[in-house]
């Protein structure tokens, strides 16, 4: 499958093992934050194949904005875990961490799939990451 090539799915499906992890030491009492942070963790890796099946560079675009604005969130969810006292700075830096390289990744990649639309190229064309 196109998808299991992209270093971006393969960080993506990283952090949803640091998102499960990071969850599991975390005191109980806090099942809403961990089903967001979970449905975020696992909507990159999702999209991120779904965007590579895809054959315009629209539609591939599309989802890889959705998987980022899902790395977002995740990131907002780690944030919330230790303003509330859930998980201390040092546990969630790894995982922020990962976020950073997924957003940056996916950034370059919708950015290459958006010059290439516009220059009436094949999706193909687009360099993935």
């Amino acid at each position: 499958m196109d998808h299991e090539d992209l270093d971006v799915y393969n960080a993506a499906l990283d952090f949803v093992s640091f998102a499960r992890d990071a969850i599991k030491r975390m005191p109980g009492g806090r099942r809403g934050l961990d089903d967001q942070l979970m449905r975020a963790a696992t909507s990159m890796p999702l999209n991120i194949a779904e965007g590579a099946g895809e054959f315009s560079a629209k539609d591939k675009s599309r989802f890889y904005r959705i998987a980022r604005r899902s790395a977002t969130e995740s990131a907002a969810a780690l944030d919330v875990c230790t303003r509330l006292g859930l998980a201390h700075e040092s546990e969630v830096q790894p995982g922020r961490d990962l976020l950073r390289r997924i957003v940056a990744m996916l950034t370059k990649l919708v950015l290459g799939l958006d010059r290439a639309r516009q220059a009436g190229l094949p999706a193909s064309t687009a360099k993935p990451s």
